[in-house]
């Protein structure tokens, strides 16, 4: 026994005088706390996966190295990689359950897998772990503050996105990664200039492909196209993995064929499926392209292969679209049935799929119905693309006035509408064109084509049907009183 211990037994009252029954009971009352929260723990480890059977690592690098930079640094990782991840984490926590940090790892690679595969059943799993993540560190956790940021995005949340992102700023507000999350919720509630002023601090903090990736997102929505393309090109050329360089060359495919250079964004599209096979927005990529090219059988078959592989609603709506351009109106229709299925599971996941839904219903199903739900969206995230739809579901409904002031602020530069869009181009002149606004119209209708002849399957051959029905402008005689010199 010590001197210090010695010293307690001769006092007596080194607990402040409690009698052997009083420090039993404060002992239980101890035992009981720790075991609450063993059992929120135990809870969680419940909703597992399945243990399986002790695999031997293989030889060099742990394959979840690449998905742990993902999770924890905003970059595309390969399918696979992400699947060990999660294995990975999975056994970490069943076997410490007290790892805030694996359970906001695990949360976090759920997000990520639910956006690879378009399987939002990954979503609540991903809740789930970083809320445990939470429980277990409650202060001061950065990683799970931010995994609930990144799953809000997903879900399309994005004032939630913006509260959690803000409340991992003020951990500290000297992590970059935190950033990239603020822009996306910035820009998802339409507070543009938010958006640029974080994108600002963000480079002076770090630079890198992810800091490129997400500048090239906010060059392009004030119509810097040029920057935007520079931007993902840099990116790509500086990225650390294939499945990362892919996912930058994905997204340079988009830019590509949002301003119609269809054989470029074809290429992007191409490379960035040999370096990852399993990029199905790549391939859904590919099937938009080919389509606009008349290769339409090839685009047909990629979109399939895309569908198969990853069950988006988006993906359904390309394809649906394509079909009803070719007068397949039954194959349209099981698209369409297919895209319903596909909001309704997701909502299950949290998912809110309002925007789309809207944009569908306005050209598909009930105008009526797209108009309610989309002026909820505005009510509850203002972005431009809201705007937009809402507008062109306004015009659907035959209410052209309030159309035109919803499809003029998605075009509006003071308002954040600064990105050059053929479609939003196309309905903001097919709204002027019901109100007999003919010489606006005319000239909106002609900038959707010049930035995108094959825009869509369908709007596209509407806005040239549209302009040869407008003719060409009358001549302007010589005003009264005017002499040539």
């Amino acid at each position: 026994m010590t001197e210090e211990s010695q010293e307690r037994d001769k006092d007596g009252n080194e607990d402040g005088g409690r009698t052997p029954r009083r420090r039993s009971r404060l002992v239980a009352g101890v035992v009981l706390g720790a075991l609450a929260g063993c059992l929120a723990v135990g809870a969680a480890l419940m909703l597992l996966p399945p243990e399986r059977p002790e695999v031997r690592p293989r030889p060099g690098p742990r394959p979840q190295a690449p998905a742990l930079t993902t999770v924890t640094h905003g970059v595309p990782a390969a399918l696979p990689d992400l699947v060990a991840l999660i294995g990975d984490r999975t056994a970490r926590v069943r076997a410490r359950p007290q790892d805030a940090g694996s359970w906001a790892v695990l949360g976090s690679a759920y997000v990520e897998q639910g956006r690879r595969t378009a399987d939002t059943a990954y979503y609540p799993k991903a809740e789930h772990a970083l809320r445990t993540s939470l429980k277990v560190r409650p202060n001061g956790n950065l990683d799970a503050l931010s995994g609930m940021a990144a799953l809000a995005s997903a879900r399309r949340d994005f004032p939630a996105a913006r509260t959690w992102a803000e409340a991992a700023l003020k951990v500290d507000a000297g992590r970059w990664t935190t950033y990239p999350l603020l822009i996306d919720a910035y820009t998802g509630v339409g507070d543009y200039k938010a958006s640029r002023l974080t994108l600002e601090k963000l480079q002076k903090l770090h630079s890198g492909p992810a800091v490129m990736a997400r500048a090239a997102a906010v060059y392009w929505d004030r119509g810097w196209r040029e920057d935007a393309a520079a931007s993902l090109s840099d990116a790509a050329a500086a990225a650390r993995t294939p499945a990362e360089r892919a996912g930058w060359l994905e997204r340079s495919g988009q830019l590509a064929w949002e301003r119609g250079d269809l054989r470029v964004a074809l290429r992007y599209f191409d490379r960035a499926l040999r370096l990852d096979p399993d990029l199905r927005a790549a391939q859904a990529g590919q099937g938009r392209t080919l389509a606009a090219l008349g290769r339409t059988t090839e685009a047909l078959d990629a979109y399939r292969t895309a569908l198969d592989k990853q069950p988006s609603p988006q993906f359904a709506l390309e394809l649906g679209e394509l079909y009803e351009s070719l007068g397949l109106e039954q194959a349209a229709g099981v698209q369409y049935d297919l895209l319903r299925t596909q909001v309704d599971s997701a909502t299950e996941g949290g998912v809110d799929e309002s925007l789309l839904l809207g944009r569908f219903e306005a050209d598909h199903g009930d105008p009526e119905a797209a108009v309610e739900r989309l002026r909820a969206e505005w009510g509850h995230q203002p972005g431009i693309a809201v705007a937009d739809a809402l507008g062109w579901a306004l015009y659907r409904t035959g209410e052209y006035e309030e159309a035109l002031e919803f499809a003029k602020r998605a075009t509006d530069k003071d308002h954040g509408g600064g990105v050059r869009s053929a479609s939003y181009a196309y309905h903001l002149g097919m709204i002027e064109l019901a109100l007999e606004r003919h010489g606006p119209a005319r000239r909106h209708l002609q900038e959707a084509l010049r930035i995108n002849p094959q825009f869509s399957p369908l709007h596209a051959p509407a806005a040239e049907d549209a302009l040869r029905d407008l003719g060409e402008p009358p001549e302007e005689g010589v005003p009264e009183g005017a002499e040539w010199g």
